[in-house]
């Protein structure tokens, strides 16, 4: 009954988390650029396996296993459907890369949403007011009230000027970890988009990853599991009452 009740208390938080992180790609269904997480539950094994005490395999009773854990998450970087906004400050990526922002703390940040602004002093900015960068790591700056163009290849035009998107891709997909308002931070070095490989789409947009019905799905699920936990923890919690019960009685 202990090791019952152990169980599904391991398994109730591992279901627990996934259902935000669900709850997160669910609220972004509307979001440019956004990619969908993947919660990675995994066998746990047993508190004496854990800890060095025993080993896998060894025939015990520590060898039956510990339910399941989270193991962390995927993120689901798949191309987003383009959609066809007619701003010239909307970009969208085709095929692989990301853009470079700079935020508060002057940190270099990636994102694969486009959809930019000028402010009124002529600077490329996210939403959020992080400025964009260029291919020589400078922001973007444009004369205020001018119109302007971007070439298939990433370049900005305005004029005379010409300025080439920063387009950068890490070593691995697996080294960006989000940073929030929809920015990855590169774990490793980043190197730019071979020249022949930049493909930006003006007045578009890179629709958000999230599969709506297929999130909904995995939300029931994970709630599911984590209320069977807990129905099993209170199951359990009656039984051990109702054991000591009878064994007070009894002395």
């Amino acid at each position: 009954c202990r090791y019952a009740l152990y169980v599904s208390a391991e398994g109730a938080p591992a279901h627990a988390k996934p259902m935000e992180w669900l709850a997160n790609t669910l609220a972004n269904v509307d979001t440019p650029g956004f990619k969908r997480q993947l919660a990675v539950l995994q066998a746990r094994h047993a508190e004496a396996i854990a800890q060095g005490l025993d080993a896998p395999g060894s025939g015990t009773i520590n060898n039956v296993g510990g339910g399941v854990e989270l193991d962390g998450t995927l993120t689901d970087f798949s191309p987003g459907t383009l959609s066809n906004t007619n701003n010239p400050a909307d970009l969208a990526i085709k095929g692989e890369g990301f853009f470079v922002v700079q935020t508060g703390d002057s940190e270099q940040r990636l994102t694969r949403a486009g959809n930019f602004r000028l402010t009124n002093e002529g600077r490329l900015v996210t939403q959020q007011g992080y400025a964009v960068l260029s291919a020589d790591s400078t922001p973007i700056e444009l004369s205020a009230g001018v119109p302007f163009d971007v070439s298939e290849d990433g370049v900005i035009r305005q004029g005379a000027t010409r300025i080439p998107l920063a387009l950068v891709k890490p070593k691995f997909l697996a080294d960006l970890v989000q940073q929030g308002d929809n920015l990855f931070r590169s774990l490793s070095e980043t190197d730019p988009v071979e020249q022949g490989k930049r493909e930006v789409v003006s007045g578009h947009l890179e629709l958000s990853g999230v599969r709506p019905t297929s999130e909904m799905m995995e939300m029931i699920e994970a709630s599911r599991a984590f209320e069977s936990n807990v129905k099993l923890i209170q199951h359990q919690d009656e039984m051990v009452g109702q054991l000591l019960t009878r064994v007070l009685r009894q002395a």
